[in-house]
């Protein structure tokens, strides 16, 4: 009759034990590296955070242009477009740039003129006259801004990812009003 093996009882932890630890290690170390490194407090050069904020800045600025050629081009449209040109505004407050125009008017403002000397979100260029980039036809005009507020959103929803805390709320949040101006400009031009 063969002699019964002892009882195998493992003399340490398990294996799905120590799995799930380095599991919960990684994604403990990969938390808490992420702000400190990202933020670029550090760094002697400006910071992520202050590049992005100003770039976020000059794109509303943009926008706001190209909303005040717009209506300079068709000012049948400052019912629908004034509102939204208002949110442009303030989202380029929030950035901490100093939109063309005040927040509370809805037409063009008068001798507004491109100063980020960056590419606008279309394909005019700043130096050009601002109602030479808008289409004679309402809804062409209107097409062309829901495009530049879809692409801004895009490129934001897309930045928000490498930026910390605070401006990637900010971010995200003004590329869900980016995204939701495009739908009424569009829904507009039909």
């Amino acid at each position: 009759m063969p002699y019964p093996s002892p009882p195998r009882s493992p003399s340490g932890p398990r294996r799905r034990t120590l799995l799930v630890s380095a599991a919960g290690a990684a994604l403990l170390v990969g938390c808490s590296s992420g702000p400190e490194d990202s933020n670029g407090a550090t760094s002697g050069s400006p910071s992520l955070t202050e590049r992005a904020r100003a770039r976020a800045a000059r794109e509303s600025e943009g926008l706001v242009e190209r909303y005040d050629a717009l209506l300079a081009a068709h000012p049948v449209l400052a019912g629908l477009v004034g509102p939204l040109r208002a949110e442009a505004v303030r989202h380029a407050e929030a950035f901490g740039g100093g939109a063309s125009g005040s927040a509370g008017t809805s037409g063009p403002s008068a001798g507004s003129s491109t100063t980020s000397g960056a590419p606008q979100a279309g394909k005019a260029s700043p130096s050009a006259s601002p109602s030479a980039a808008v289409p004679a036809n309402e809804k062409d005009a209107l097409a062309e801004l829901a495009a530049a507020e879809r692409e801004l959103a895009d490129r934001r929803a897309k930045a928000l990812l490498e930026v910390p805390g605070e401006l990637a709320r900010l971010l995200a949040s003004v590329a869900a009003a980016g995204a939701a101006h495009a739908y009424l400009l569009t829904e507009g031009a039909k």
